[in-house]
């Protein structure tokens, strides 16, 4: 237990190391839907309920090992940061599978939880703050998949802007939150300590005007394969 509880920063991002974490988690992705579209429509829900719940469970877990070893920060440590966020509340799409939901999840996810992934900002290895990182942050773009291939729902113009106004209304939540905590969930008070995306675009206030510019555009970007295929189609 304290093996898999303690601190062990030995995790490099951008080496091997890194990348067969990614490959892995790629795979198992791709094993999930494959073996998962086989399947009775039941059997696709339960298996995506299982999946989503594990990932909020995860979330929460990780709270209470905070707790349990008596490191908690309550600026630091509740489950605010958007990944965390949005694994508290993504049963409610595997659950009510309401075509709204994953209309605002799906580019919030794909854009920011999969940099995450890209950049990470979780130094541990193989231990738990280790597997809680990449099992969250690769669970929930591999839901997406699932609920776009399983649940065969896509997302379309409008989604884009649905997906903006849902990171408005977050960000804005963060920044009240923050300003009576003295937290940074969000990074909306300064950019994490460790090399991020954020450092191209310059100090705080600066890189959250920059992010609110690209973020549309990006959120174009990623629904553009969506679109090539309805116009293809």
């Amino acid at each position: 237990m304290d093996f898999f509880l303690k601190e062990n920063n030995n995790f490099t991002p951008f080496t091997l190391q890194h990348a067969i974490v990614a490959l892995f988690c790629i795979c198992f992705g791709f094993a999930l839907i494959v073996i998962t579209k086989k399947q009775t429509n039941k059997v696709q829900s339960i298996i995506g309920n299982v999946f989503a719940f594990s990932i909020c469970f995860t979330v929460l877990l990780g709270t209470f090992v905070h707790i349990y070893k008596g490191n908690f920060n309550i600026q630091e440590d509740l489950p605010l940061h958007l990944c965390s966020f949005l694994a508290l509340i993504i049963p409610v799409l595997s659950v009510t599978k309401k075509f709204v939901y994953y209309e605002i999840f799906f580019f919030l996810i794909l854009a920011g939880t999969l940099q995450s992934l890209i950049t990470p900002d979780e130094h541990n290895y193989l231990n738990f703050p280790f597997f809680r990182y990449w099992f969250v942050h690769a669970g929930l773009v591999i839901f997406m998949f699932y609920a776009t291939f399983i649940y065969e729902m896509r997302p379309t113009l409008k989604s884009v802007g649905k997906s903006f106004l849902g990171m408005q209304a977050y960000m804005l939540f963060m920044f009240i939150l923050n300003y009576f905590l003295g937290s940074n969930y969000f990074y909306t008070n300064r950019k994490p300590d460790v090399a991020t995306a954020l450092d191209l675009f310059g100090d705080w206030p600066q890189y959250i005007f920059v992010v609110e510019i690209l973020v549309i555009p990006y959120f174009m970007l990623i629904y553009l394969p969506f679109y090539l295929t309805r116009k293809k189609n």
